[in-house]
């Protein structure tokens, strides 16, 4: 089946909250081809042609062949890295880098498409310096922060600034015995910092005085404010502590938050922010793939249609325009 003004879900086969907007555009009638990039080359071809007339072609599944030319919006989640099995290790290394750029550039060259988010873009969002400034740039209050390598610099910081918290700058993937695991966030003193600061680049930010945290979800025009109320330093180490409840963002946040989807070119975005005992909100993150749907389903906000409904509209308005409709 060809399918023509299709929507592209680039994600993996386990994907909850891929599986929802999908069915919810199948129910619309809108088509929709969903495919993991990492099942290139083995069920997943593409053939794309650049001329004078710019980028055709055709992209397909077992199921699906897209129309490249026609492609509305692509919504690029969670897709699995690339892998060749039986190949040498240097000609892994090949395949990887050709199918990196070969594929991977062909999506992000698509015309008229509306990206949710341009997989390049999402790239520059996480960078946490980078999402700090620009989050100071649109006036979001940002608490003090620190990246460095050096220990004299780190306890320093501690000093002025404590009670400090320490954040992994990413989250790479990592596993111990067969489970998966990451860097936490964690209290640290100054008496804490030793000489192996000095072996890498760390993050270190003023802890706010908080009684709960907002999750903002930013999706083209719509934005979602759930206040999280847990007692916990991080809400994602423990959900089943975690209460919600719908909130209206501050005046003039709104705004910002388009400002900094529009700094970074993103027509979605995650954001973070913890309340602080005078009612202020204070910026912590904003993810550009940040998860989302389980708040549906806590909070029964429309939050599905309105991801939806962006996608739907996808190659008819710009993101920009999209952000600043009503």
């Amino acid at each position: 089946m060809t399918s023509t003004g299709s929507v592209l879900v680039v994600t993996s086969l386990d994907d909850p909250t891929a599986d929802m907007v999908v069915a919810e555009l199948h129910d619309r009638g809108v088509p929709v081809v969903r495919f993991d990039s990492g099942d290139f080359p083995t069920t997943l071809a593409v053939a794309a042609t650049i001329t004078g007339d710019g980028l055709s072609g055709t992209l397909s599944t077992p199921s699906r062949v897209a129309d490249l030319a026609l492609v509305r919006s692509l919504y690029y989640r969670r897709p699995s890295g690339f892998t060749f099995p039986g190949l040498d290790s240097q000609s892994t290394r090949f395949a990887l880098a050709e199918a990196r750029y070969g594929l991977g550039g062909v999506l992000a060259s698509l015309p008229a498409c509306l990206y949710v988010n341009h997989p390049h873009r999402i790239g520059d969002a996480e960078f946490k310096p980078s999402g700090l400034a620009a989050a100071v740039d649109v006036g979001l209050p940002v608490p003090p922060t620190l990246i460095t390598s050096a220990p004299d610099a780190a306890r320093d910081f501690i000093r002025r600034h404590g009670p400090v918290l320490y954040k992994p700058l990413s989250v790479p993937p990592d596993s111990l015995d067969g489970s998966s695991r990451t860097v936490n966030i964690a209290d640290v003193t100054a008496d804490e910092i030793d000489d192996t600061v000095s072996g890498t680049a760390h993050l270190f930010q003023q802890c706010v005085d908080k009684i709960a945290d907002v999750r903002v979800t930013v999706m083209g025009s719509r934005v979602f404010c759930v206040r999280i109320d847990s007692g916990l330093l991080d809400w994602r180490t423990d959900y089943n502590r975690l209460s919600y409840s719908v909130v209206e963002p501050p005046p003039g946040m709104r705004e910002a938050l388009h400002a900094y989807l529009s700094h970074f070119r993103l027509a979605f975005g995650a954001f973070d922010f913890a309340i602080d005992r005078h009612g202020a909100w204070c910026f912590l993150e904003c993810n550009p793939s940040g998860q989302w749907a389980w708040l549906q389903a806590e909070t029964g906000l429309p939050m599905v249609s309105a991801m939806a409904d962006l996608l739907e509209k996808g190659r008819s308005s710009t993101p920009s325009q999209l952000m600043t409709s009503s």
